[in-house]
């Protein structure tokens, strides 16, 4: 298989007002993100609130996307749940639908303590679409599952033949470079952290998947192309303007304030659901003001 290159924006799942899913807003989000160059798109991961969701809402937002970026957008398809019979229905959903690649997280509720384990969870989940090749998606910080990557492939190689790589999103530059060299360089491992996608290039990154690419996909594109042409100093300030927009990001309460960026750039996708609290106008006047000191709406996405 061909690694994955570019940039794959992490998308949001739209809701209405009322807070079902607003089906409408999808053929805009994808229009959007071809013509900002965005190569591929990860439906209902941790930015698309896919555990806030439903099993069928979620099966009902996929096949939207998966129509929609039909020789447009490549699609991978995030099926982790908590109960592996779920996800593995998600997995094969994905697959009947024509989804090009699924990711998972594992369980998460009862902690998975060794690659073995975790191994054999993701088997049973790629069984459910054994066409479709798999990607595991690595975010301790919400999973609370940190292990050995390096390691993890090692066992993974025997037990989970559909695996083709990791989305890697923790900060760990060192263990990602060696993921990427891992059983002479293999597998392909998409770097998950935009905020230091940078020195990931340094490491040998050729594919990223990101929430700020929804927004902020030309900033990246430069620094890319900064790093190609050998101009350091211009890649590392282009890299300093995504580092302060994640800074007010999470100033502002992360995934909720993307959200309202989206809204702020043009490309409303609603709120969020709980338990993260939904924006308020004052939160949003203040946060339209910090990006105006970064120059944001001077490199954002064009609608």
């Amino acid at each position: 298989m061909e690694n994955l290159k570019g940039l794959i924006a992490a998308t949001f799942s739209p809701f209405k007002p009322g807070g079902s899913l607003d089906l409408e807003k999808v053929p805009d989000m994808v229009k959007m993100l071809v013509k900002n160059k965005v190569t591929g798109i990860f439906v209902c991961g941790s930015t698309g609130e896919g555990p806030s969701l439903s099993t069928n809402e979620r099966k009902i937002l996929t096949e939207a996307f998966v129509a929609e970026s039909k020789d447009k957008l490549k699609v991978l398809v995030h099926v982790g749940h908590n109960s592996l019979r779920e996800a593995k229905d998600l997995a094969k959903h994905a697959q009947e639908i024509g989804a090009d690649y699924i990711s998972a997280t594992p369980p998460a509720y009862f902690k998975i303590d060794s690659n073995l384990t975790l191994v054999n969870c993701l088997a049973e989940i790629a069984s459910g679409a054994p066409e479709l090749p798999f990607y595991y998606y690595n975010i301790p910080a919400l999973t609370g599952v940190n292990l050995d990557m390096v390691n993890f492939l090692d066992i993974a190689k025997e037990k989970l033949p559909s695996l083709v790589g990791i989305k890697y999103t923790t900060p760990l530059i060192n263990e990602y470079q060696s993921c990427l060299n891992a059983s002479n360089k293999e597998y392909d491992i998409l770097f998950g952290s935009d905020e230091i996608l940078l020195g990931a290039l340094a490491s040998g990154a050729l594919g990223f998947i990101g929430s700020t690419f929804n927004f902020a996909a030309p900033l990246y594109y430069n620094v890319i192309d900064a790093f190609n042409q050998c101009n350091m100093e211009k890649a590392r300030n282009l890299q300093l303007q995504s580092v302060e927009m994640v800074r007010i990001i999470m100033k502002f309460g992360g995934l909720r304030a993307q959200k309202a960026m989206m809204h702020l750039i043009g490309m409303d996708c609603g709120t969020v659901r709980l338990p993260l609290n939904s924006f308020t106008l004052d939160e949003s006047t203040l946060l339209e003001k910090d990006l105006k000191k970064i120059d944001f709406f001077e490199w954002t996405c064009k609608g």
